[in-house]
């Protein structure tokens, strides 16, 4: 209850201000502590050859710094990923940058990689290696006024790769001008070929190299505002690149119709509930196009349990969330884990596997979830 108080005294204050208390709590491994599930449900995941003990994490865009990743993880993620993080620091985009749009459990963020840079973040890593939880993604981006995009990230993975269990080049912000080019074709080979160049000179290979190598998974994140064509090149292209993953998806440019709110018409990647059908759909798509060869990382508008469900029946491996957090507090994490397992119970199974790509028309897995999760509710 505590908690929960605290959130919504949280909305009172401007989102920026409010983000940034909450990293600071987090920080000092202030929060909730998950409860017990009565269950048989086993949620534990494996992927890329890392393993989880639940499916969830916390997305990219909250810990920018790599300041209160282990607080996180205190709150039942057994996964967060760090970042976005730029070779050299950068303030962002000016303020306000940030904006609730409570009517539609949304936020619009223009934030724009604000970031103490990479060794800032090396550091911050190497002091708190001893006492991490669960699995650290690291998540790395460009510079706004780099003059060699595709060549920042090779910097950063270089220099990161060793404090982090899998990376994640992001080129689906849209708040960096030209950054979602490098989800093109003519871009991506190029793109991909940097980020493993980056882990060689760290002392890795990327996961699909040879098993007397160490080891370091690569995912790609990915926007939702790509047409089937762009899809299937990325598919194809990490495919033959060997990545380990796509993450999808991103925040969205695009404004449903019906969006309403004073911020409603705010610059910005849109985040939240207006976000899950269209990335629950783009993931479903991803997944009829990788056929179990790139492992997949459901985001967007994970907010409950059935909402979780419905991207695992559509073919993810795992879920990560942010907006959700930020709009609904600390005990988020857990109340989905524990409704997860629930409906897995409801549904006749105990593990994730049993019900991954059940279902490939996200229409009718959000359909299927939704139901379930109403009958539990009853």
């Amino acid at each position: 209850m505590m908690w929960d108080l605290l959130a919504k005294l949280a909305w009172h204050l401007p989102a920026e201000a409010a983000h940034r208390i909450a990293v600071a709590a987090l920080h000092y491994n202030l929060g909730p502590r998950p409860a017990q599930c009565q269950s048989e449900a086993d949620l534990t995941v494996k992927l890329a050859g890392l393993e989880f003990a639940n499916p969830l994490g916390l997305a990219a865009g909250f810990d920018k710094n790599a300041t209160c990743f282990n607080g996180a993880m205190g709150l039942g993620f057994a996964h967060v990923e760090v970042g976005t993080i730029t070779p050299k620091p950068q303030p962002g985009n000016p303020k306000p940058r940030v904006f609730r749009l409570p009517e539609e459990n949304a936020v619009i963020n223009r934030y724009g990689f604000n970031s103490h840079g990479m060794d800032a973040v090396a550091k911050n890593l190497y002091a708190t290696a001893s006492k991490r939880a669960g699995i650290l993604g690291v998540n790395v981006g460009a510079n706004k006024t780099s003059s060699d995009p595709i060549d920042d990230y090779r910097q950063a993975v270089a220099m990161l790769a060793p404090y982090a269990d899998y990376i994640t080049l992001n080129i689906s912000s849209p708040n960096t001008p030209g950054l979602r080019n490098l989800q093109t074709k003519r871009h991506l080979a190029d793109l991909l070929m940097a980020g493993f160049a980056g882990c060689r000179e760290a002392g890795y290979e990327p996961a699909s190299g040879s098993v007397e190598l160490r080891k370091k998974p690569i995912f790609l994140k990915i926007a939702p505002d790509l047409q089937h064509g762009d899809l299937a090149t990325i598919v194809d292209s990490c495919i033959e690149a060997g990545v380990s993953g796509i993450i999808a998806t991103n925040t969205t440019i695009d404004r449903p119709s019906g969006l309403n709110g004073v911020h409603a018409g705010e610059a910005g990647g849109l985040s939240g509930e207006p976000l899950f059908a269209a990335s629950t759909g783009i993931l479903a798509k991803v997944a009829s196009l990788s056929q179990n060869r790139l492992g997949l990382i459901g985001v967007g508008g994970v907010s409950t349990g059935w909402q979780a469900y419905a991207k695992i029946l559509v073919g993810a491996d795992m879920l990560q969330l942010y907006t959700g957090l930020a709009l609904e507090g600390p005990g988020l994490p857990n109340r989905i884990l524990h409704e997860l397992s629930h409906m897995l119970d409801a549904d006749g199974v105990t593990r994730l596997d049993q019900i991954k790509g059940q279902i490939v028309d996200s229409a009718a897995a959000i359909k299927h979830a939704l139901g379930l999760y109403e009958g539990l509710s009853k």
